[in-house]
Order: structure tokens, then C-alpha cells, then sequence
């Protein structure tokens, strides 16, 4: 592992490189770490690559619904990926030094598949708020130009605030230490290492939250109030048990999603502890992903039958 790399300016240490720790203090367990990372990267590359295969090749979800699903398969693909093998990288090595460039690469593009997350989870749930509450316009509402430009919204509409939001933290100076407590570069351990009162940007942290996550979450508690009241007006107890079964399983995904994150990045720094960190992140960057494919086949009769009709092919 490399030692802290530091050069003097100004009487000011900044460091040069990062040291992930990662895992490291589970030394014993280097081994089982790795395989279970593999295990479970791959797990996530094939169950999100066998959504959009059965998504785009069935012609029965070739629906609005679907579309998404898929688009947010893709997501999860890119999201892990940002993450899961660098852990790797530093398993196999056992090299955790990163450079302060790569760091803010890492970090950047982490943001952004979470900011299209948050956003992209926010119009999945406006798709059941149509579907559910004004079945008879929703051919008209999300057409599939419609579905398009939101598409490309969600993956596009975090991007100029991510890069802002990076650039300002690693302008900062980061002394006394480069061990970053974490198995990947995220904010709250970044700014624990800076010098100086970090408030400000702890601030700023807040405000991009409550703008690419937060108010993304709004809509969706708006979109769910919505469609609970009017499958609650619904005539049949089997009505009512379709309707909810339509997105039940897209909001699961967002208590998991949005609880785990939410406690992570709305703690005030000195509240932070790095094993919580840790362990809540983990449920957001990997075990989510995971259970998604999951919690969609599952809970998902057309998917279900589109999965026995591509086995039976094969």
C-alpha cells in the first residue's frame, strides 16, 4: 500500500493520491471477498442484460413500462460498474493507491448514474401514475416520442450539475491524511479528509441532493398518493390486486434506493462513521442492483411469461 504522497504549497499539504481502504481490515477475508464480489457482479451484469433482452425481443413489453425497466437495467449495468470492479482491482492487487484524477473520475461518473436514478425512478412512477390514473389517455400521454425525451432526460439531467458538484470538492485541499475509509470515492469520506471548514460545501451538498434527488423523490410520493387513492376507489378486490401488482415492485425498489441513500449523504459529517457508511452503501451501489432484476421478474407476470418464451427458444 502506497504511504501518503504530499507536496508543500503555501505551508498547505495536498495529497496527490488516495488510499481506498476499502475492505482492507478484513484481511482474512480477502479470498471470500473477492468471490463474493464476482459472484455478485455477475449476478447483477446478467440479470439486468436478460431484462433488456426479453424487453426489447418479446413483442408483449414492447409497452411504455417496459421501455423503462430496460433503460433502467442499463443503468444499474453502468451504476455497478463504476464501482464493483475498481473493489476488485483492489482485492486482487492488494494496490488501493488512486490517483486524485481517477478519484474524481470515479466519484463523477457515480453522481451522475445516481442523479439519473433518482430521476429516471421519478418517471417511472409518473408512467404508473398515467397508466393507473388515466388509463384512457395513456397511449396518448406516454407515446413513445414522449417516452424518448424523458428517457434522455433522466440520463442526461444530472450531468452539467455532477461535474460542478466534483470539481468543487476536488478543489479543496486535502492534508494530514490520504486514507479514504471507503471501498470507493464518495462524498462524505472525500470531504472528511479535506483541510479547514468544509460547512460550506457540506451546504452545497445538501442544496444538489434536495434538487437531483430529493424533489425527484416529491414526485414520486406524489405519483404514489395518486395511484393508492384511486386503486383504493377501485370496484373489486382482484382489480385492486392488479393495479397495485403493476407497482408494487418499482416501488420497493424505491424505499431500498432512496432509504439507504438518503441516510447516507443527509447526515451532517460528524455524525459519519465509516463502517455505517459502509454498510449503507452497499445496499445502494450493490445489493440493489442485485435484488432488481429480482424484485421485477418476480413480481412481474408478462416478464415471467417472456422468460419462459426466450428459455423455450434457446
Amino acid at each position: 500500500m502506497k504511504q501518503e504522497e504530499v507536496s508543500s504549497e503555501d505551508n498547505i499539504s495536498t495529497v496527490k493520491h488516495f488510499v481506498l481502504l476499502g475492505f482492507s481490515d478484513l484481511s482474512n477475508l480477502q479470498g471470500f471477498l473477492s468471490g463474493v464480489f464476482s459472484i455478485v457482479y455477475i449476478i447483477i451484469l446478467l440479470g439486468n442484460c436478460l431484462i433488456i433482452v426479453i424487453t426489447r425481443v418479446d413483442a408483449a413489453l414492447q409497452k411504455p413500462m417496459y421501455f423503462f425497466l430496460a433503460n433502467f437495467s442499463s443503468l444499474e449495468i453502468c451504476y455497478v460498474s463504476v464501482i464493483v470492479p475498481r473493489i476488485l482491482f483492489n482485492i486482487w492487487t492488494q494496490d488501493r493507491s488512486i490517483s486524485v484524477l481517477c478519484c474524481a473520475t470515479q466519484l463523477c461518473f457515480f453522481l451522475i448514474f445516481g442523479t439519473t436514478e433518482c430521476l429516471l425512478l421519478a418517471v417511472m412512477s409518473y408512467d404508473r401514475y398515467v397508466a393507473i390514473c388515466n388509463p384512457l389517455h395513456y397511449p396518448l400521454v406516454m407515446n413513445p416520442t414522449k417516452c424518448t425525451q424523458l428517457a434522455v432526460a433522466s440520463w442526461l439531467g444530472g450531468i452539467p450539475v455532477q461535474i460542478g458538484q466534483t470539481y468543487q470538492i476536488f478543489s479543496l485541499h486535502f492534508c494530514h491524511s490520504n486514507q479514504i475509509e471507503h471501498f470507493f470515492c464518495d462524498i462524505p469520506p472525500i470531504l472528511k479528509l479535506a483541510c479547514g471548514d468544509t460547512s460550506g460545501h457540506e451546504l452545497s451538498v445538501y442544496v444538489v441532493v434536495v434538487l437531483v434527488a430529493a424533489f425527484p423523490f416529491i414526485l414520486v410520493l406524489a405519483s404514489y398518493s395518486k395511484i393508492i387513492a384511486t386503486i383504493l376507489r377501485l370496484p373489486t378486490a382482484k382489480g385492486r390486486a392488479k393495479a397495485f401488482s403493476t407497482c408494487s415492485s418499482h416501488l420497493l425498489v424505491v424505499v431500498l434506493f432512496y432509504g439507504s441513500a438518503s441516510i447516507t449523504y443527509l447526515r451532517p459529517k460528524s455524525t459519519h462513521s465509516a463502517g455505517t457508511d459502509k454498510v449503507l452503501s452497499l445496499f445502494y451501489t450493490i445489493v440493489t442492483p442485485m435484488f432488481n432484476p429480482v424484485i421485477y421478474s418476480l413480481r412481474n407476470k408478462d416478464v415471467i411469461a417472456a422468460l419462459r418464451k426466450l428459455i423455450l427458444k434457446a
